[in-house]
C-alpha cells in the first residue's frame, strides 16, 4: 500500500509543477517573450527514442538530468535558460540544496519559484538560490528585470494558483469535523 501512495504523491508532484511550468511559459509568452521548452523530459524522450545509451552517473548524464525546462528570449533578443519549481509554502526540500547547486553549476538558471502560501505567488532566484540560512533568497516575479512582466495577466496568473493550485495544498484531515453532531 505504501508503494500506491507514494506513486500517488509522485504522481500529483509531476501534475503540480506541470501546471507550474505551464502557468509560468504562459505567463512570460504572453509578457512579449518567447519561450522554448527545453527540459530534462524532452531531451531523455529524444535520446531514448534513438536508442542512445543514457548513463545518468556521468558529468554529461547529470548535465542532462539538471537541464532547466525553458529557453527564454526576452524583448532585446537576450535568451537565458529558465528553470520552473513548485513549492506550496515556498521553503526548499531536503533534496535542493544538491539539485540547486548543480542547476547553477552547469547552467546559472534563473528560477521562477511558485509558492501559494503567500503573495505573490511567482518568485524569482539567482544563484547562489539560498541565504545563509538555506531559505530560498527571493525577488518577485513582477519586479524582476528582463522580462517585463504584463501586470494583468500577472494577476491573472495569481488568480490561477488560487483556483487550481492552493485548493490541493488542504489536508484531507482539515476537512473533516473532529466533533460532529
Amino acid at each position: 500500500m505504501a508503494k500506491n501512495t507514494s506513486n500517488k504523491d509522485h504522481t500529483e508532484s509531476m501534475l503540480k509543477g506541470r501546471m507550474a511550468e505551464s502557468l509560468v511559459e504562459e505567463l512570460l509568452k504572453g509578457s512579449g517573450n518567447k519561450v522554448y521548452r527545453f527540459g530534462y523530459e524532452s531531451i531523455v524522450q529524444n535520446l531514448t527514442q534513438y536508442g542512445e545509451a543514457f548513463d545518468s552517473n556521468t558529468e554529461v548524464g547529470e548535465k542532462i538530468r539538471a537541464i532547466p525546462d525553458f529557453i527564454v528570449v526576452n524583448e532585446y533578443g537576450i535568451p537565458e535558460f529558465v528553470e520552473v519549481k513548485f513549492r506550496w509554502n515556498g521553503k526548499p526540500t531536503k533534496d535542493d540544496k544538491a539539485r540547486f547547486e548543480k542547476l547553477a553549476r552547469f547552467w546559472n538558471a534563473p528560477v521562477v519559484l511558485i509558492r501559494c502560501n503567500e503573495k505573490p505567488y511567482f518568485q524569482v532566484m539567482l544563484p547562489p538560490y539560498f541565504d545563509s540560512k538555506g531559505n530560498f533568497k527571493t525577488v518577485p516575479l513582477n519586479k524582476a528585470k528582463g522580462w517585463s512582466i504584463d501586470k494583468k495577466l500577472y494577476s491573472d496568473c495569481e488568480v490561477l494558483v488560487d483556483k487550481y493550485l492552493s485548493p490541493t495544498m488542504t489536508h484531507w484531515s482539515k476537512l473533516i469535523d473532529p466533533n460532529p453532531r
